[in-house]
């Protein structure tokens, strides 16, 4: 009866040392497959978000009009490019104003306010982060600034620029967003560039994607300081360099392998009733990573959109364009960027 219980538990001690190198084994092999996994992030980008408008200049065809027209339709104002936001896996607007019920204003040509509850503008059109290294983002001083930065951050959407370095984790990689003012290009504002990305990538960023808010507006080309500032930032360890201001699209050039989208144009626009020119676009790119380090960012995709979803005005509702319309927007990015 002994000999019996003594070989029953040896039987079962092999069975669980069986088990065990099996489980052991699958999950090696699971690892091991994990880590040979490429993962893709899609970033969308796009321009001046100006959710609001400088009500000094009249009320009539305002988006604030037009954001009660719709019955306080937080949703409408995205609508039509919802679907391309939620396909991504990070959506980046330029956002060219102040969320805040301050009254106390700086005294220049346009000041822009919004509702401090437009921020659920930004959740429900899908977009994840904004840039806040504009020349509006003190339209409404210190405080229009902080309580911008407490609406986002209140409703989930991260924000960056000046003296916010942000690292957004999609998927389990880490991505840096930074802005900046670029209007001159000097020293210090290339050392804090280089600065910060070093920075970003000391904490574990494996795509760093830097903001411009640059150009002279109307100007459809880029100037020298544009170039000179994108370039430097492509060599100080930046993915991809976004630029925006002019009101106008521009185009974009690859240099070292990397793409500098000189200007994204306006997109949601609260600062201008009936732009002149409505032509706009939303800029794609998919980065590639294999054990947490990038492999490829070839992939991308320019999507031709209006401001609005009519052509006799603004109604603060960017819209994708297709057939001739479409081509045209394509052709002049083509042209823009020679």
């Amino acid at each position: 009866m002994k000999n019996k219980k003594i070989k029953f538990a040896l039987i079962l001690l092999s069975l669980l040392c069986f088990l065990n190198f099996n489980l052991a084994f699958a999950q090696n092999n699971n690892n091991s497959q994990e880590q040979n996994e490429v993962v893709e992030i899609t970033i969308s980008a796009a321009g001046d978000c100006t959710l609001g408008s400088d009500l000094s200049r009249g009320y009539k065809y305002s988006f604030m009009e037009e954001f009660y027209k719709q019955n306080k339709n937080y949703g409408y104002f995205f609508k039509n490019v919802k679907h391309i936001f939620e396909k991504d896996d990070l959506t980046i607007v330029n956002l060219e104003g102040t969320l805040t019920n301050a009254t106390k204003m700086a005294e220049k040509d346009y000041k822009f306010k919004g509702l401090p509850e437009f921020a659920n503008i930004l959740k429900q059109g899908n977009i994840e982060a904004v840039n806040l290294a504009n020349n509006h983002t003190y339209d409404y001083l210190v405080k229009g600034y902080k309580d911008t930065m407490y609406y986002l951050e209140k409703s989930g959407i991260k924000y960056f620029g000046r003296e916010n370095r942000t690292i957004v984790e999609v998927k389990g990689i880490k991505l840096g967003l930074l802005g900046y003012s670029g209007r001159i290009d000097s020293k210090a504002l290339r050392n804090t560039i280089k600065n910060d990305i070093k920075y970003l990538k000391s904490k574990g960023a494996s795509v760093v994607i830097v903001n411009f808010h640059w150009g002279e507006e109307k100007n459809y080309y880029a100037n020298e300081t544009q170039k000179s500032l994108g370039r430097f930032t492509i060599d100080c360890g930046a993915d991809l360099v976004l630029g925006h201001h002019p009101h106008v699209i521009q185009g974009i050039e690859e240099y070292k392998g990397k793409k500098i989208i000189y200007s994204l144009g306006n997109f949601c626009f609260g600062g201008n009733k009936n732009p002149f020119d409505k032509d706009t676009f939303i800029y794609q790119q998919t980065f590639k990573f294999k054990e947490g380090k990038l492999v490829d960012s070839k992939s991308y995709k320019i999507i031709p959109c209006s401001v609005s979803s009519v052509k006799y005005r603004n109604n603060y509702q960017p819209t994708p364009l297709t057939g001739k319309d479409a081509q045209r927007v394509l052709d002049r990015i083509k042209m823009y960027s020679k």
